[in-house]
């Protein structure tokens, strides 16, 4: 009698489970070299770009800082480059505004962002997670001039002075702040339910098995194991906010001053740019020129922010 032994195959390639041939020569097929270079094309264009940026600020930069020290530009606290008798280069006034909107505007979008982000990830059902995503990502589609006005005609006079009674002018960094919150709760949310929504499973059912509820799951599991996109989710609204224009231009003022009262006009970065950009000022002189020391200035804050985003997705990012 003769004895069959058959040896089990191992599992079949992705190739072999649609009954295409499987390439094993190595050899590259003709469409890939041109894939990869359209590709290779694209990130070239993004670096040149961003390489463009930097000559374009650096040049008036530094004939910027020709004329006025950058000790005295980083360290001074008074910002009045158009005062014909006494002109101020501190840009402080400037860089406290952009820091007390933005504080505002996180405290609002990272707790409303993350609860929505949970909510989809966590408790929706696959029709409600459907049908409300897009409802949140289309905030992220409203043009900032509109949020703006919206701010200066709503937020002001009805919220802050009518319903809460705070003692507001008609231009101030709290309005600003929580419209800007409101801007980026969509960024937040979406990215923070992309990287809740990719732990795995089986951690949630691991903890469910060891008694511990939805709430308890999500917060003490779901939420740890995704904290590198989340925290990228967070870093990215913060860069976000602190770029933002038009909303801090209309909302929060034109009067450069160093303070920390949100309840008060004040002057960001961002909206000094703007209002500078608009060709009241010679082409070359140095209070022109503050336009790209300034815009230096918020592209270096910029880049530590995404380098500080950087450091903390590599340090708590985990890969299942």
């Amino acid at each position: 009698m003769t004895t069959t032994t058959t040896t089990p195959a191992g599992p079949p390639s992705p190739a072999g489970l649609r009954g295409d041939p499987v390439d094993l020569s190595g050899r590259s097929r003709p469409g890939e070299a041109v894939i990869r270079g359209v590709l290779f094309a694209a990130a070239l264009v993004s670096v040149l770009t961003t390489v463009g940026i930097v000559i374009a600020l650096l040049r008036p930069a530094v004939e910027f800082f020709r004329d006025v020290p950058v000790w005295e530009f980083l360290g001074g606290t008074r910002w009045a480059p158009n005062d014909s008798g006494n002109p101020d280069f501190g840009v402080w006034p400037l860089v406290s505004a952009t820091l007390v909107i933005t504080v505002v505007a996180l405290v609002v979008a990272i707790p409303l962002g993350l609860g929505a982000a949970m909510y989809l990830s966590e408790y929706a059902s696959p029709e409600m997670r459907r049908r409300l995503k897009p409802i949140v990502e289309l905030l992220a589609g409203v043009p900032s001039v509109v949020y703006g006005f919206f701010a200066l005609t709503f937020v002001t006079p009805n919220l802050l002075q009518k319903v809460l009674h705070i003692d507001v002018g008609f231009t101030n960094a709290l309005a600003a702040g929580l419209v800007l919150g409101v801007m980026i709760i969509p960024t937040i949310a979406s990215l923070s339910e992309d990287a809740l929504f990719a732990v795995p499973l089986s951690l949630r059912q691991g903890s469910f098995a060891m008694g511990a509820n939805r709430m308890q799951t999500t917060l003490r599991v779901v939420l740890p194991a995704a904290m590198s996109g989340v925290a990228a989710a967070v870093i990215l609204g913060l860069s976000r906010a602190v770029g933002e224009t038009m909303i801090v231009a209309l909302a929060a003022g034109s009067r450069p001053h160093l303070s920390l009262d949100p309840r008060e006009g004040m002057q960001a970065m961002t909206g000094y740019i703007a209002s500078t950009a608009g060709g009241e000022n010679p082409v070359g002189s140095t209070s022109y020129n503050t336009l790209f020391a300034v815009g230096l200035l918020l592209f270096v804050i910029t880049l530590i922010i995404n380098v500080i985003s950087i450091a903390l997705v590599r340090r708590y990012r985990q890969e299942y």
